[in-house]
């Protein structure tokens, strides 16, 4: 069965847009998930449906958070990727050393079950990338 990394991706994305003071365009989202624009457009459009993310065209355009962090759950980014099978969903391992994609495979590692996807929010994956990051601030700054 090939495994599908939509979630991952999508999470992967969302993160990058939580540190953003404004909106970020499917280009930019492309090049931190090493996909293309199109690939981009075309799922953010399905998170656009279910109101999870706002796009604005033209030069100041691109795609915003459009709900809290706290009340977006796996669970419901799942469903708003057309529920793929859960033993199919795979991680992202294009870029292991991004702190973000470690935040969001540690979660999906353990959260194969539906009713985990429930219990974890947007805003769970981001304070454990802030941690993750921080952790590496300080690694640097010591070596």
């Amino acid at each position: 069965m090939k495994r599908d990394s939509r979630l991952s991706s999508v999470l992967h994305a969302l993160l990058h847009m939580a540190e953003q003071d404004g909106p970020v365009t499917s280009e930019t989202l492309a090049q931190c998930m090493n996909t293309n624009p199109v690939v981009v457009r075309r799922t953010m459009g399905l998170l656009r449906e279910v109101g999870i993310v706002h796009s604005a065209k033209g030069h100041a355009g691109g795609w915003t958070i459009s709900t809290d962090l706290g009340a977006i759950t796996l669970r419901q980014l799942h469903e708003a990727l057309g529920e793929p099978a859960v033993f199919a969903i795979g991680n992202r391992n294009e870029t292991p050393e991004c702190l973000v994609e470690q935040a969001v495979n540690f979660v999906l590692d353990d959260a194969l079950l539906l009713k985990r996807f429930e219990t974890v929010t947007l805003a769970d994956l981001a304070a454990d990338f802030a941690r993750r990051h921080a952790d590496w601030r300080e690694r640097r700054t010591i070596s």
